[in-house]
């Protein structure tokens, strides 16, 4: 079964150290994509603020029943 895991955060080094951690329990060839994505918000009080993305699509073991 291909699954997806997402993680977010406005910090980005805390969405990739969960990540990370993530993938350390994962074999490489269970790993099919990952992808990234940055933004910075500017509210109305013309602070900016970051937010990072990242998705990991990935495979799990069929299970047999």
């Amino acid at each position: 079964m291909i699954q997806v895991k997402e993680f977010v955060d406005s910090d980005n080094s805390y969405a990739e150290n969960k990540a990370n951690q993530f993938l350390a329990g994962l074999k490489d060839e269970q790993v099919i994509n990952i992808c990234y994505e940055s933004v910075v918000k500017t509210n109305s009080s013309k602070t900016e603020r970051q937010r990072s993305t990242i998705l990991v699509v990935y495979k799990t073991e069929d299970k047999v029943e």
